[in-house]
């Protein structure tokens, strides 16, 4: 299967106007014989009075529908999936919505969620807010929801066991739902009632803005942009009618675990029995090269087999560490293996340590972006829950590890900072300068400067989900963080108090952070994707060059792989920005969908970008196979 156009799932004005009719004659089929029936009249006064009679009829009956119950909507039901036949059909042409608090998700009637009031005042049993929907609905109000405003249609739509439109009867009404959606959502995602204090003490007084983004100033990613557009590498025009060509497909060898890109000649498969080597190309990766097996000298801690969950090239792409959990169901490892590409063996097997004692890691990253080509690198990055360090790999003795030996070497924590507190560290990425940003469980983003791991120069509030992987550009001027339900995008630059453009890995930002903006699916890509399909991965293209741009970002959902245009992205005059409320989501993308869960996708490096398109390709891995696509000007 080959990529796709993800579809906006809108009804579009026609819809509007045929539920316009479908409401009229729903709400008057009793009188509308009749005034067919109405003779000619004798005089233009006689003509205006009878219209003006008419649009008096017609908004007495609106407002006597809406009066018929609180909080009155007509309620959509989508249908049909992705399939040809997929449409709208109305669910209920007249019923009301209701935010309850319960601890009790499930059930529908209401008395049970009376009862449920009742019992709240004597129990301290955690609850929560939910979306009731007369009979059709009932769904914790969460991110997950995916909700999707559109105040131009006085609509909402949302998954909740399915894609659902909400049609309101007013401007007043729909405002009002979504003020109430926003505070319950905030409520139930931090455990505070939504008041000015309690979202002040959230996301402190200098992100105020990430709060209140209508108010926020929005003129750092245009003044970003500006001032992006004037380096040398953003010559090549966006093409507004890019689209994605696939150019090779082979199965792989073994189940496929990761993939690891190189910059030079080759990159690498890591699967279940071992890594197949395969060639880079202008269009993609492919072709069999050698084939290393884990049998021959690879094993975790407990001395049996075990997938590397973890890869990282090193030494211009002649080596690679592997890093694998330190048993099932554990995501630390205790220490990792050094193998040789050239000779495909594993050479050395090294454990972690501080201060003679053994620690974990839960990941590792090269120094800096391009630190995989430098042939001479002995260093990289390690994280743990409250860890952040740098491992050096020089033997002060001089000597090499003989593998016979039991005696395995401890890496020599080289700078770091063992942090006494709960940070709950999960991911982390480098700049070209070597500069750090760290995603946390509490959602939580922080910036270390390449001069200090002890203390992080910016700390960006969490919006309230964990962030399981972060990437930032190669000149550390926007971070993409990944979170189950949604991506998140940071502007990190600030203008200091000297008037000088920096980020905010080498100064303190204050009070002067840009809102920032979300990539979400549409409520119908999202439950096309399942239930247990979350954002993962998500990363800009690759590139490792001064005055060169970062174009797309890409993540994986399940079987599809969702890319963004990332100049659409900091366009603030977007067609996506229009008519929202609260933090700007793009819904912008293209979907690649293929046969099985996608393992990894990624752009090759910048140097493998061909004269037609302005993006090296992407490659995306499935368990069985290796696919590539060019970002081509060609439909």
């Amino acid at each position: 299967m080959g990529a796709t156009q993800s579809r906006d799932d809108l009804l579009e004005s026609s819809d509007s106007d045929r539920e316009e009719a479908e409401d009229a004659n729903y709400q008057d089929a009793a009188s509308d014989d009749s005034e067919r029936r109405v003779k000619t009249p004798p005089s233009l006064d006689d003509v205006e009075a009878k219209l003006k009679a008419l649009k008096l009829k017609y908004a007495s009956s609106s407002s006597s529908s809406a009066a018929l119950a609180p909080n009155a909507v007509k309620l959509y039901l989508h249908i049909g999936g992705n399939t040809p036949n997929a449409k709208w059909v109305t669910s209920d042409k007249l019923t009301s919505y209701n935010f309850v608090k319960t601890h009790r998700i499930d059930g529908d009637s209401a008395e049970e969620d009376e009862e449920e009031e009742e019992e709240e005042e004597d129990e301290e049993e955690e609850s929560w807010w939910v979306l009731k929907v007369g009979s059709k609905v009932r769904s914790k109000v969460g991110l997950d929801m995916q909700l999707k405003t559109f105040s131009d249609q006085r609509r909402v739509d949302f998954v909740a066991r399915g894609v659902w439109a909400m049609k309101f009867f007013t401007e007043q009404d729909y405002s009002a739902f979504v003020v109430q959606f926003q505070n319950c959502l905030f409520e139930n995602t931090h455990g505070v009632e939504a008041t000015e204090e309690n979202r002040l003490k959230v996301y402190g007084k200098d992100f105020i803005g990430w709060a209140n983004p209508e108010a926020a100033d929005d003129s750092m990613w245009e003044d970003a942009e500006d001032r992006f557009s004037k380096s040398p590498g953003s010559a090549t025009p966006v093409r507004p009618s890019q689209d994605l060509r696939e150019e090779f497909e082979e199965a792989a060898n073994g189940g496929i675990q990761s993939i690891a890109l190189g910059a030079l000649d080759n990159s690498f498969l890591v699967g279940e029995n071992g890594i197949q080597v395969v060639k880079n190309f202008a269009h993609g990766i492919h072709g069999k090269g050698a084939f290393v097996n884990f049998r021959d000298g690879y094993q975790n801690e407990s001395s049996s087999h075990c997938t590397p969950k973890k890869t990282l090239l090193m030494k211009a792409e002649t080596n690679m560490l592997l890093m694998s959990p330190a048993g099932e169901g554990k995501l630390h490892s205790m220490g990792l293996h050094q193998l040789d590409i050239e000779t495909g063996k594993v050479v050395t097997e090294w454990k972690f340590g501080k201060d003679g004692t053994e620690i974990t890691m839960r990941d590792i990253a090269n120094d800096s972006k391009g630190a995989q080509l430098d042939p001479s690198g002995s260093t990289f990055l390690g994280l743990d829950d409250n860890r952040l360090c740098r491992w050096d790999m020089r033997d002060r003795n001089g000597m090499v590890q003989n593998i016979a030996n039991s005696n395995t070497p401890v890496l020599n924590w080289a700078q770091g900072h063992q942090f006494s507190r709960g940070t709950s560290f999960q991911c982390f990425a480098t700049t070209g300068d070597g500069s750090i940003v760290v995603g946390s469980l509490d959602g939580k983003i922080r910036l270390y400067s390449i001069n200090s791991m002890r203390q992080a120069k910016t700390a960006f509030p969490g919006l309230g989900s964990p962030v399981t992987h972060v990437d930032v550009t190669f000149d550390g001027k926007w971070i993409v963080g990944t979170t189950d339900s949604y991506l998140i995008v940071i502007c990190t630059m600030f203008t200091d108090k000297d008037g000088k453009f920096k980020t905010g890995f080498a100064g303190r930002m204050g009070n002067k952070i840009a809102a920032p903006r979300l990539l979400k699916l549409n409520p119908l890509d999202s439950h096309l994707a399942g239930v247990n399909n979350k954002f993962r991965n998500a990363q800009f293209s690759w590139v490792t060059e001064n005055g060169r741009q970062e174009r797309h970002i890409v993540a994986t959902v399940g079987k599809f792989s969702v890319i963004w245009n990332f100049q659409q992205v900091k366009d603030g005059s977007h067609d996506c920005y229009h008519n929202q409320q609260g933090l700007k989501s793009c819904y912008c993308y293209k979907i690649v969908l293929r046969d099985d869960s996608i393992v990894e996708s990624r752009f090759m490096h910048d140097k493998f970008a061909v004269s037609d398109s302005p993006e090296a390709p992407l490659v995306i891995a499935t368990p069985l196979k290796v696919s590539s696509f060019s970002m081509s000007s060609r439909r």
